[in-house]
This record gives structure tokens, sequence and C-alpha cells, in this order.
């Protein structure tokens, strides 16, 4: 039971900060779920499944959480139960540092500013990084192969968002601000590789 209000908790968290985030900008008057939107071909293709995938996994998720469907070691569970929570915190933080910059989805229409300061100096996509590690946790507390699966479309959709449709649109976007950024930080987590992975 314990494991369970864990995992409850850090889904409140993380998604409580999504929903609280898009109250906040919509009464500013910013509309943050892009997802899809004034989008055509690939593109479209891309974020629209990226977003039945995250509604997949978000109810995979809860429904190994209510059944507690996992029979794993007590300290995997309690590994991810660390990985989900660090994953929120992670996504906080990247949501609080984008401020009114953040969006769901990419908005070619919205001005907004290339943020390159705080877990950005650590991460390109550090909001995508804290989704995966909140997939990885949960799954980790109560594997099953159903949730392994939407965990692995999540992830992988996520993947493709961030490698066909957000680079493009930064590079678009900033140019060679984006370029230099792209060289000093990783994708994921690390710092200065030079090739933008």
């Amino acid at each position: 039971m314990g494991i369970q209000l864990i995992a409850m908790a850090v889904l409140a968290a993380f998604y409580g900060c999504y929903v609280v985030k898009m109250i906040c900008q919509k009464k500013k008057g910013i509309q943050t779920d892009q997802i899809g939107k004034g989008k055509a071909g690939f593109v479209k293709l891309i974020e629209v499944t990226m977003k039945i995938s995250a509604f997949l996994v978000l109810g995979a998720g809860i429904i190994s959480i209510v059944l507690d469907a996992s029979n794993g070691p007590i300290s995997i569970r309690i590994i991810g139960a660390v990985v989900s929570a660090a994953g929120t915190a992670v996504f906080i933080t990247a949501v609080l540092t984008m401020r009114d910059s953040w969006r769901a989805g990419v908005s070619p229409t919205d001005k907004t500013e290339l943020v390159t300061n705080g877990i950005y100096q650590f991460s390109r996509n550090p909001a995508f990084l804290g989704f995966d590690l909140l997939y990885i946790g949960i799954l980790l507390m109560f594997f099953n192969w159903g949730l392994c699966a939407a965990s692995v479309f999540a992830i992988l959709m996520y993947h493709l968002q961030i490698v066909y449709v957000e680079e493009a649109f930064l590079l678009a976007t900033f140019g060679d601000e984006y370029l230099q950024y792209k060289k000093r930080v990783c994708r994921y987590i690390g710092i200065g590789n030079g090739y933008g992975l």
C-alpha cells in the first residue's frame, strides 16, 4: 500500500504541475496546449500520436497502481519510487524555469524566448526527461507487460517529438543561437559533447 500511495502522490504532483501551469497561462491569454494545432503532415502525426501515447501510459499507470500490478522485489520498487520522484522534480523545475515560454507542442505563432539557464544548462529537454523518468519509475514500481509497452511507446514518441519537431522548430526560430546551445548541452543530460546529441 505504501508504494501505491507514493506512486499516486508522484503522479498527482507531476500532472498537478502541468494543469496548474496551463491554468496560469490561460489567465494570461496563453494557450499552453499546442499539440497538433495548426500543423500538417508528419509533424501533426508525431504530435497527435505523442499526445495519445501520453494518455495511454497515464491510464496504464493508474490501472497498474490501483491493481498493485507487480510482484517485483521491494528494492526495485523503491528504486522506481526514487526515479519517479526525481522525474517529477526535474519536470517541475523545467516548467518553472521556462516561465511563460513553456508550451506543450510547438507554436510557430507564439513569440517565446530560448531558455538556456537553470536546469536547461544541463539538459536541452528536461521536461521530456522528467516524463521519461516518471514513466520508468512507475514501470519499476508496478512492472507488467501492458505498462511496459505503453511506457516504451510514450518514451519513443517523446523522442520523435524532440528530434523531428522541437529541434527543427528551434533551429528555424533561433538559428545560430540554438546551434551554439545545442553544441554546449546534450539533448537529455550532460554538458558539451559538441555533437548536439
